[in-house]
Order: C-alpha cells, then sequence, then structure tokens
C-alpha cells in the first residue's frame, strides 16, 4: 500500500469511494465486506457524503466501521451546498455523524461551490473544527480561481483537502490547479478513477491495452496506478465487492515504467492549457 502524509496524517493513496453503494438491501452484506476487506488491507481513508442515497452511504460505512477502531480512520464526509450556513452546516454534520456511528469526521467538506457567501461557510467550518467535530476541513470540485480566493479567506494552512474529478481522460487539474494545491499544501482527492460516475468509460485506447495486457493486469488497474504514480493524488474508487477490492488493492502496488507513463500521455495528452473545470 502506498501512503501520502498531509499535515502529519498518513493516509493510504487509495482511500474507498461509496458512491451509489447502501442503497440495495441485497447488496448490503456485500458492500459490507469489500469496505472491511480494503481496511484490513490497510487502505485507512472512507470517501461519502449526505448526498449519497440521502444518508445511505453513511449508514453503510457507520454498520462496516462500528466494531473497528474508529482513530485509525480517516474518515471523510461532504455536505449539500443548500447546506453552507453555519447553521445547516452543524445540522448536516449531526446527522451525518449519527449515520456513521461516530463522534467527529476527519475532514468535512463542501461538495460544491455554494451561493452562499465562502466567508460565512468557512466560519461555520472553524466553528465546527474548534468544537471538536471534524479535525479538519476542504472543499470538492473548486477550480484554482475558488481555492485562491478561499485561501485568500481562511489563510495559508487552514484548508485540508480539494476534492475533484481526475483520471487518465480528464486530467485538465493538471495544468494549474495540481501545481498550486501542492504549492499551497493542500491535498488533492481525485474521485472517479474510471470515469464511471456518468457512465462513460474511458476510450481503450492503444497504449492502454497493451500495457494491461502485458503486464496482465486488467485496464481498471492501469487506470487507477495511473491516478497514483506521483505520490501526490489520493485516488477514491468505489469497490463494491471483495473481488473489485482485491484488484484494487493489486493496482495501488502496480508501479508503471516511465516508458509506460510516455505511451499513455501520447494517446491521452496532458494539457497544454488552462481547461475548464469538469465534474460528474
Amino acid at each position: 500500500m502506498k501512503y501520502m502524509t498531509v499535515k502529519g496524517e498518513k493516509l493510504s493513496q487509495l482511500g474507498l469511494g461509496t458512491w451509489g453503494m447502501g442503497e440495495k438491501a441485497s447488496k448490503r452484506e456485500e458492500e459490507i465486506a469489500a469496505i472491511r476487506y480494503g481496511l484490513s488491507s490497510g487502505v485507512n481513508v472512507i470517501d461519502t457524503a449526505e448526498m449519497y442515497g440521502e444518508g445511505q452511504a453513511e449508514s453503510l460505512v457507520g454498520e462496516a466501521i462500528k466494531d473497528l477502531d474508529r482513530s485509525q480512520l480517516f474518515l471523510i464526509s461532504k455536505f449539500y451546498p443548500w447546506h453552507a450556513s453555519p447553521r445547516e452546516q452543524k445540522k448536516s454534520l449531526a446527522a451525518s455523524l449519527k449515520r456513521l456511528g461516530t463522534d467527529y469526521l476527519d475532514l468535512y467538506l463542501l461538495h460544491w461551490k455554494s451561493d452562499y457567501p465562502l466567508a460565512e461557510t468557512v466560519k461555520g467550518l472553524q466553528d465546527l473544527q474548534a468544537a471538536g467535530l471534524i479535525r479538519y476541513w476542504g472543499v470538492s470540485n473548486f477550480d484554482t480561481a475558488d481555492m485562491q480566493e478561499l485561501v485568500d479567506i481562511a489563510g495559508e494552512g487552514a484548508v485540508f483537502a480539494n476534492e475533484d474529478l481526475y483520471n487518465l481522460d480528464k486530467r485538465g487539474v493538471e495544468y494549474d490547479l495540481l501545481p498550486w494545491q501542492k504549492q499551497h499544501g493542500i491535498a488533492f482527492i481525485g474521485y472517479s478513477p474510471f470515469n464511471s460516475g456518468n457512465g462513460q468509460s474511458i476510450p481503450v485506447k492503444a497504449s492502454l491495452k497493451q500495457i494491461a495486457d502485458k503486464r496482465g493486469v486488467s485496464v481498471h488497474q492501469v487506470l487507477l496506478a495511473w491516478t497514483m504514480r506521483t505520490g501526490q493524488v489520493l485516488t477514491i474508487p468505489k469497490a463494491s465487492s471483495v473481488d473489485h477490492m482485491r484488484a484494487n488493492l493489486a493496482a495501488a502496488d502496480l508501479v508503471l515504467t516511465a516508458g509506460e507513463l510516455a505511451a499513455l500521455d501520447r494517446d491521452y495528452l496532458p494539457p497544454k492549457s488552462k481547461q475548464p473545470l469538469e465534474s460528474i
């Protein structure tokens, strides 16, 4: 397992995404087993949100972790933009904590930018942090200008992470956002490493297929390994079965060569100019 350190926190580069989980009773046991298998294999990050199944994913996670050592987990959840006022944040957090069966979150994120004044949202998050209900806070689906505005309000060192779409086919953030976040010490969490969140899978071009065939791994494993190649991205694929989780864990140990990365760059071009931020 590869790890990265953010503000003294040792985080597995492979996290557990939960979008779409907890919504079918027939899959519940299998999904819980997948989460537990990942955690027992060195993963320590779980990413969820009040939006996912309107709390059903959080409830699933709560059931999966109820007998585990909470201090060994780094638990992330997110709140809706229309819950961005301090009062609504507090209510959302209380509901999330109840579903998760814990008395604090490690990281609480604004799910996407709100019409509510950002300074007031930051104040609410700082109050939750001061109360010990969250350890860190951050945002999701923010671009570089949004992040600069956030840091101008909160100050350097206050923001823990920003979570954005990132995969081999959607790599516009590499042009300016990733370097900016590295410069400011803000972790980058990449969601949808297979671009499956919107039902549009990544096109399998020659280099991708050749690398998978030569290595004896799946295309999905190459895609996942690629997102972790720099050691600066925490990626959060969903795994709804133990077999899928096992495959993701193997991908976390797959190191692509310089030649393989160059071949992928030829088929999936890195950005040469500023790109509009994409999201799912």
